[in-house]
């Protein structure tokens, strides 16, 4: 069974060309599931669905949530099919399995007033301070990933007109900045950002302290802090400023296909999710100021 994961796995990293960290996930879910198999004394060829749902219920027994175990179906469900195309198998044992319907947390996001104290905690009169507001109104101001935050150059910025040239695989967006937006990192970049690469040939727009390319851990530790400063109590993440910025867009009057766009989405259905998230907001904000709805019913 060893060979035949291997093989796999070898087919998964370069064939799908699949990531890293996707390749450890998959890793990881199908040796516990072979492993499960020789503890059975099991053939992979002999397996059959109801092998695999003893698997998975074995799983949910011992605790794992509904989103732990769909992903081990899905894993163990693109072997068997990898298995089936190379005529190992000759009936994919998954086919009649379904996933298990998992609850779809809406993303956190930050009101306006959060949003405004969150952005005025960087202190503009230090090197670090001018480059991290630069960055918390850029991902504020156009809603991009913080990926494709940490990964600009300083070529994608157009100060003139106010644009961000933002790539994403081959997909590139041209998304417009607010001028505070359009100040700070213009600041940044004429003031902070020579003194932090201390004339170096780096080319990428944010740089740490050692003027090297900004990472998504650092970002995220600067967010984390300033979430603290602010008082802000919310589970703040890298994502936060772009599930507002397009929560804010929508809650404004902003058309769907625009923010789908802005987003960058592939499909209008991931950009939906935002109807959800401004619904909940109202019927929040009703519960909390009208009068009536504040009253308990007596019996």
């Amino acid at each position: 069974m060893k060979k035949l994961s291997e093989k796999y796995f070898d087919f998964l990293a370069k064939t799908k060309k699949a990531s890293e960290n996707t390749l450890l996930s998959y890793k990881r879910d199908i040796n516990n599931y072979i492993s499960f198999l020789e503890s059975k004394k099991m053939r992979i060829e002999a397996t059959n669905g109801t092998t695999v749902l003893d698997y998975l219920m074995g799983l949910q027994k011992s605790g794992k949530s509904a989103s732990t175990v769909s992903r081990n179906l899905a894993s163990i469900r693109s072997m068997y099919r990898f298995l089936q195309n190379e005529s190992i198998i000759s009936v994919d044992p998954t086919a009649q399995l379904h996933s298990l319907k998992t609850e779809k947390k809406l993303p956190e996001i930050l009101t306006n007033e959060e949003i405004e104290r969150l952005l005025a905690q960087p202190d503009t009169s230090e090197l670090k301070g001018c480059r991290d507001k630069a960055m918390l109104e850029l991902l504020y101001a156009t809603g991009m990933r913080v990926s494709e935050m940490i990964d600009l150059k300083l070529s994608d910025v157009d100060m003139n007109i106010g644009y961000i040239n933002c790539n994403h695989g081959a997909k590139l967006r041209v998304i417009p900045i607010y001028s505070i937006a359009k100040r700070a990192v213009k600041d940044y970049i004429d003031g902070a950002r020579a003194y932090m690469v201390k004339g170096s040939a780096e080319d990428t727009l944010f740089v740490n302290c050692s003027g090297s390319k900004m990472t998504r851990q650092g970002f995220w530790k600067i967010i984390k802090q300033y979430a603290i400063s602010a008082n802000i109590s919310k589970d703040i993440t890298p994502h936060t400023l772009r599930h507002s910025f397009a929560t804010h867009l929508l809650e404004n009057g902003a058309d769907l296909k625009s923010i789908q766009e802005m987003l960058g989405h592939t499909d209008i259905s991931s950009t939906q999710v935002y109807i959800q998230v401004v619904k909940k907001h109202l019927k929040d904000v009703y519960k909390s100021s009208h009068p009536r709805a504040k009253k308990k019913q007596s019996v």
